[in-house]
């Protein structure tokens, strides 16, 4: 199982040289300061106060932040792309067409409301054909092929042991809620959560042509089937440990976990090249899921499938599913009031599935080589400032610190787009059938990761798409990566003075080099392996370190009864903390202790409100809550205070006094 740590989940923009950001998009607004407020009370609300209340959450998110309007901004560029692309021209190109032809067939409504649920009847079909268990591999295998899931998950991905090795993969799945913990909690809130869930099942049975008792009966089944799953499965926390879901096998071993299991039909129907050994993410799921194949019966399995393959599919369904679907999975788990346009919807289909594709018209139409050049700058700027952090640990041993100097040396970088593009020829897509191009994509996405087994790691592949306002570090390859789109106000503006621009870009590029040393990273040695290159004492001041860190992370409350989960969130706190700090060291080898001011801050202090200034955000509760619980970012005014209370650069800056807020007593440290 590939970790692979963000900086921010589902976050997309790009970089375009014809548009000039307005004011609200620089990378240090004045404006958006609330001068009322005192940034050592709260800092959070000193640099984004008036941003906050001068931009309302819009009916159709769930949040609105400095992130999400670059989403919007970079979604016209991409849809000026797929119009053009969509129009019916013989002299289109073949990544043209093909871009063009699925972005039309998502959009057209009318066609997709005509023909009803006749483009995933076959599917159906297939599922209610089905006269014994032992055929239930083969008809998974073919659901998992084209993009339906159901009961767990068969990938490949780097050996943990050996990074050099593309392995089979197997994980827990097939749940419909985001994560184990709604079925298992036992408070109002899931309660009433799990409630709608039901409902809205049934309602999808219901516009599938069910009766209303027949309905209510499969969504009960539904909720039974997935609450089992749910209580076999790993938790979330646990999951982020390399240790505990790295366990190869043969393929007999696995199959003498889960002997009610038709394992070589599946493997043969998914089409995997042959593979001696596979690494099993969680060995009690695998047991659990043989006894729990037993005991449903095949009827249950039959209703479970369809429930997934509804679910599935239900984006590209006619608008009273779409609708349906946006009731439970919009208004009750995220807040959104309104469902967003479908041309927005679309474009990101396109995106998600032709990726590549899309990202080469965009690269040609935004991305020149100044802003490569720009961040290879900063990104050596950024790697000296943690080699002098990690030389200057008064924790860290001589003996650690030089391997993790060798480590450091080590990361790689990847700017702006692949150096070879995905090759999407083979995916056949009709201007008239939706559902069917996302059926056929999701089959050559699932193809082509299944043909990595046993072939030599591709160590220049990327895992965002070019227009993708994000960045990442990835613990196997020992490299960080930053798509084109990430390369424009608020992170890098180049109207903006070194320091907004090192608490932006820069923090995020410290981000990610620190997550190469955090409590998943550090784990890992120069070569992607999972090695243990930390002398014990070390090793053991790091722990009590990060503890400190998710203790105080854990102490933030979000909503009545909803708490930052310190453990979930380690990785990206530990990163949050140690980039800011590295930033800066940055910033300040860079220009020296220059004290001139510049809207009447000092460098620092424009450090600082630059670096707050990228997480201005309003969230929904609902948003928050399901944020708390899958995700491993912690909320973003907690990614600001929970930064700089640990900073003692920050209260200098400030003047904070020893007693306020953000000038903790017992400041956390890791990096």
């Amino acid at each position: 199982m590939r970790k692979i740590v963000y900086l921010q989940m589902l976050l997309m923009a790009g970089l375009w040289a014809q548009s000039t950001p307005n004011a609200s998009m620089a990378g240090f607004d004045v404006k958006s300061i609330d001068k009322a407020a005192d940034p050592c009370q709260d800092f959070y609300q000193y640099a984004c106060g008036n941003w906050v209340k001068n931009n309302p959450i819009p009916a159709d998110q769930s949040r609105w932040g400095r992130f999400t309007q670059l989403n919007e901004r970079n979604q016209i560029v991409l849809h000026d792309v797929l119009e053009a692309a969509a129009k019916a021209d013989a002299a289109r190109d073949a990544v043209t067409r093909q871009i063009g032809d699925y972005y039309a067939a998502c959009m057209d409504e009318k066609g997709i409301d005509a023909r009803g649920l006749a483009p995933l009847q076959p599917e159906l079909d297939r599922i209610r054909a089905l006269s014994d268990k032992g055929q239930l591999a083969a008809e998974l295998a073919h659901l998992h092929r084209i993009g339906i899931g159901g009961l767990f998950e068969f990938s490949s991905g780097q050996d943990f042991k050996d990074s050099n090795s593309v392995v089979a993969q197997f994980a827990q799945g097939g749940l419909g809620l985001p994560e184990r913990e709604y079925y298992l909690k036992a408070d109002a809130k899931s309660v009433e959560l799990r409630q709608k869930y039901v409902e809205h099942v049934q309602k999808m049975f219901s516009l599938a042509g069910e009766s209303a008792q027949m309905a209510a009966a499969h969504a009960a089944t539904v909720m039974r089937v997935e609450t089992e799953l749910a209580k076999i499965s790993l938790d979330i926390v646990s999951r982020r440990d390399p240790e505990k879901v790295y366990h190869p096998m043969k393929k007999e071993e696995l199959a003498a976990l889960a002997p009610t299991f038709q394992w070589a039909q599946y493997f043969s129907g998914v089409g995997t090249p042959a593979f001696p050994m596979i690494v099993v993410e969680w060995p009690d799921y695998v047991k659990g899921l043989s006894g729990q194949i037993q005991s449903t019966t095949l009827e249950d399995w039959k209703v479970y499938l369809t429930w997934h393959a509804l679910h599935s599919a239900a984006t590209l369904l006619p608008d009273v599913f779409l609708r349906e679907n946006f009731e439970f999975f919009g208004k009750a788990l995220t807040g959104a009031k309104e469902m967003r346009p479908r041309w927005k919807r679309c474009v990101d289909f396109t995106d998600a599935q032709l990726g590549e594709a899309l990202g080469k018209k965009y690269v040609e139409r935004t991305f020149g080589a100044e802003g490569k050049a720009r961040t290879l700058k900063m990104v050596d700027a950024l790697e000296k400032a943690l080699g002098q952090d990690i030389e200057k640990l008064p924790w860290m041993s001589a003996a650690t610190k030089k391997e993790a100097m060798v480590k450091l040396r080590a990361i790689t970088n990847k700017i702006g787009y692949p150096d070879q593009w995905r090759d999407y020829s083979s995916v056949a897509v009709r201007r008239d059938d939706a559902i069917g191009n996302s059926f056929r994509a999701g089959e050559f996405e699932f193809q082509r990761q299944l043909n990595k087994i046993g072939k030599p790691v591709d160590r220049l592949e990327w895992a965002m798409s070019p227009p993708t306002v994000n960045a990442y570090y990835d613990p196997q390859m020992n490299n960080i990566n930053f798509p084109a789109g990430i390369l424009q106000p608020p992170f890098f503006d180049p109207a903006m003075d070194d320091a907004v621009n090192f608490g932006g870009i820069g923090m995020v590029i410290g981000h990610e080099l620190t997550h190469g040393f955090d409590d998943q990273g550090r784990q890992f040695d120069p070569k992607g392996n999972l090695h243990d290159w930390w002398t014990a004492a070390d090793a053991k001041e790091f722990q009590r370190r990060a503890a400190c860190v998710d203790d105080e992370y854990s102490s933030f409350s979000v909503a009545p009864g909803a708490y930052i989960n310190g453990k979930l969130t380690l990785g990206e706190n530990t990163a949050d903390n140690g980039g800011t700090r590295v930033a800066l060291m940055a910033l300040l080898n860079t220009t020296g202790k220059d004290a001139k001011k510049i809207d009447g801050y000092t460098p620092e202090q424009r450090f600082f409100l630059g670096f707050g200034q990228i997480w201005c955000s309003n969230d929904r509760e609902e948003a928050m809550r399901l944020q708390v619980q899958t995700d491993p970012h912690s909320p973003t005014k907690f990614r600001v205070n929970g930064v700089v209370q640990n900073m003692p650069e920050f209260q200098k800056a400030f003047s904070c006094k020893a007693s306020q807020p953000m000038a903790k007593a017992n400041a956390c440290r890791v990096w």
